[in-house]
């Protein structure tokens, strides 16, 4: 049987082989400072292209109602997100953007593609509202423990954003509502297989601030050695702050997250 985090999908992908070389170097980078794979029950996990090494192609989708998912640790329940969206005063072509922009970040570094899914197939990554507000954004994954292989397919994604939670696009400096790329980039990093660093200075890092909204280094090694680099494509990252309104955030006001179990939640300034 499948075991997860909290939820399991039946298998809707078939595998290629892992090389030794993969799994040692990802075991190898296992609780780094600038990134960190995902173990779930002790293995390691990632998406997986068709037979014969395909890049794996993931599909998404964001859902348009309510939708259960029987046994989620996380995002058990989801809904659409006009009520978020419209609490925070987003258009939805908006939120679709800022999305889009979100999986570009990880598409264009390592070796693996995203696309909507089509309205007659599965989707492969499900993005909704929460139906029981909690913390600030949630990722659930499942997986294929039976399989022969030393990384682990992953089967499906879940990620859920908090509807009672203010959002924004952009950086402003204020960090009582959260930027919903930066966010989503987070999260779908976990979807694809990353866990939190031990450090910071990441997109994947545990703590939510307004310094940069570009993958960074770490992030951009952890996707790479996952899946590996993207052919004929250069990616620089850089640090510079993405912000209108850039100034000086004291770590009090910082959000701090941890994957699978907690939220990010506001320390006491």
């Amino acid at each position: 049987m499948a075991r997860c985090n909290g939820f399991c999908a039946p298998q809707w992908r078939t595998v290629e082989s892992d090389s030794a070389q993969d799994v040692a170097h990802l075991e190898s980078a296992d609780g780094a400072e600038t990134f960190k794979a995902i173990r779930m029950d002790g293995n390691l996990v990632r998406w997986q292209g068709a037979a014969g090494g395909a890049r794996p192609e993931i599909t998404y989708r964001v859902l348009a109602g309510p939708d259960v998912f029987a046994g989620a640790f996380n995002c058990r329940a989801m809904t659409g997100l006009h009520g978020l969206l419209a609490a925070s005063g987003i258009a939805s072509s908006a939120f679709e953007s800022e999305l889009a922009a979100a999986f570009a970040m990880w598409e264009a570094v390592a070796d693996l593609t995203f696309r909507k899914a089509a309205a007659d197939e599965p989707a492969d990554i499900l993005i909704g509202a929460q139906v029981d507000p909690q913390g600030w954004a949630f990722a659930n994954l499942s997986y294929d423990a039976a399989s022969p292989l030393p990384i682990k397919p992953i089967s499906r994604a879940l990620i859920c954003l908090n509807p009672e939670r203010p959002w924004k696009v952009g950086f402003n400096g204020n960090l009582g509502a959260c930027d919903l790329r930066r966010t989503l980039a987070h999260e779908i990093g976990h979807a694809i297989g990353l866990d939190h660093p031990s450090g910071t200075d990441q997109v994947k890092g545990h703590r939510y601030e307004e310094r940069f909204r570009a993958l960074q280094t770490g992030d951009i090694s952890g996707a790479i050695q996952l899946y590996g680099k993207r052919p004929a494509e250069a990616v620089i990252a850089t640090s510079a702050p993405s912000t209108t309104q850039a100034r000086r955030i004291s770590p009090a006001r910082r959000y701090a997250k941890r994957w699978g179990s907690r939220a990010f939640t506001a320390p006491t300034p």
